[in-house]
């Protein structure tokens, strides 16, 4: 969430902003209007306290019966009023942290102009593009024929945008989610295991809510959200809190399925596994001082890449421009993996620096060593990597010609033995 002082001190640098998200300006007028009619009903609540006490003391004080009688009189009066405004006052607070809910983070300046994806610009190509003396499949023909891919049984248990992964297939699943888990928590981050289901208030301090609403699942009986990523559940392990300075950067690492109702994706290409309601992600989040976010956006971009370059996969680096950027990120880095099958890109990873924007929702602070002051950490967060778009390209780009795939060499110890797996 934005800090009502910006609206106060610099609202063109709100307006500016959302222009660059190419999004209306005129709920900033709105915030501010609502925030002077909000700050004059304090005042005048305030004012009517302080005199209501003063004039509790004059009846204490008073030894006159009629002036007695008269003075309570008034102060019924002004209690009336003072209720009736406390009332206007306790409504108004809600509707206005209510529509400043719906502003998204500042832009930072070094996010490009743009309207979509399409203008994204790379930052840099890393890896060749494996070559081929055949025609490499694409993983939704490849799958199948290996017999760790079954479209007709997942579709059958739960409909379209769902599969089963078979024997090999899902132990491969298996084994990538280990490694990433276990090279994130070799450089600095600790392994959480976190709900798959979670409260409102922990959704809408991750940024999701309002403004994805539509694309989460919701139990409404208990009123449970399902975690769309586990960026979600993450923000909020310090929600309400103030951190000790010298705990920071504090760094997790968690392994959640991801459930997204893909409403945002319709008329994108969805064929295979692509895009489907729920999928695997490790995730990496940090909380860390504001001088040292940008240090760290950078220690979680090349811990992403280092999963690809493990992996030998070709990847690239995108800076999100403006009408790409998430809603609750200052700058996002993207990192797409070369998928030889299908022929495309494909993202596995969103490195984003929110700063303070999620630690204000979710209220956590830290006080610098020996002061009384606190402040607000900065947030990031980061796919280590995203499934199943990995797994489409470890298979895709390691397929041979006789249709079987060599399992990647840092997958081993995970694997139980199996290097290959062979077609059916």
């Amino acid at each position: 969430m934005l800090d009502i002082q910006i609206f106060r001190e610099n609202p063109d640098l709100v307006r500016q902003s959302l222009q660059r998200r190419r999004q209306d300006i005129s709920p900033v007028d709105q915030v501010i209007d609502l925030d002077q009619k909000r700050r004059a009903l304090l005042q005048r609540v305030e004012g009517l306290r302080a005199e209501k006490n003063q004039a509790s003391k004059a009846i204490g004080q008073s030894q006159d019966p009629g002036e007695r009688q008269e003075k309570i009189a008034d102060m019924k009066t002004l209690g009336v009023e003072l209720e009736e405004l406390e009332t206007e006052l306790k409504d108004l607070e809600p509707e206005l942290e209510a529509l400043l809910s719906t502003f998204p983070n500042l832009v930072d300046d070094r996010v490009p102009e743009g309207a979509d994806e399409s203008e994204n610009q790379v930052m840099k190509t890393v890896g060749e593009k494996p070559e081929f003396d055949f025609q490499p499949q694409p993983h939704w023909d490849l799958g199948p024929a290996l017999g760790i891919l079954d479209f007709e049984r997942g579709v059958k248990l739960s409909g379209t945008r769902f599969y089963i992964l078979n024997g090999i297939g899902a132990r491969l699943q298996r084994a990538l989610v280990s490694f990433m888990l276990d090279s994130h928590t070799g450089h600095g981050y600790e392994e959480r295991y976190t709900p798959f289901m979670v409260k409102e208030e922990v959704v809408y301090a991750s940024g999701q809510l309002p403004k994805f609403a539509d694309n989460l699942y919701h139990d409404h009986e208990d009123d449970f959200w399902w975690v769309p990523t586990a960026e979600v559940p993450l923000t909020s392990l310090h929600k309400d809190e103030i951190l000790n300075e010298e705990d920071l950067p504090i760094s997790y690492t968690a392994y959640t399925p991801c459930f997204r109702r893909e409403k945002m994706s319709a008329g994108r290409e969805v064929r295979g596994i692509k895009r489907g309601h729920q999928f695997d992600k490790v995730e990496m989040y940090i909380y860390c001082r504001p001088e040292d976010s940008e240090a760290q956006f950078l220690r979680m971009q090349a811990d992403a890449e280092r999963i690809c370059l493990l992996l030998d996969l070709p990847y690239r680096v995108n800076n999100l421009c403006t009408g790409d950027l998430g809603f609750a990120a200052a700058y996002t880095s993207d990192i797409e993996v070369w998928a030889a099958g299908c022929g495309e890109w494909l993202e596995v990873s969103s490195v984003s620096n929110t700063r303070d924007f999620q630690a204000r929702r979710a209220a956590i602070r830290y006080r610098p060593d020996g002061g009384k002051k606190t402040h607000f950490v900065h947030t990031l967060n980061g796919s280590g990597l995203a499934l199943p778009r990995v797994m489409i390209a470890v298979l895709e780009n390691n397929q041979q010609k006789d249709g079987s795939v060599v399992i990647p060499e840092v997958l081993h110890p995970w694997m139980g033995g199996v290097e290959v797996i062979e077609p059916l």
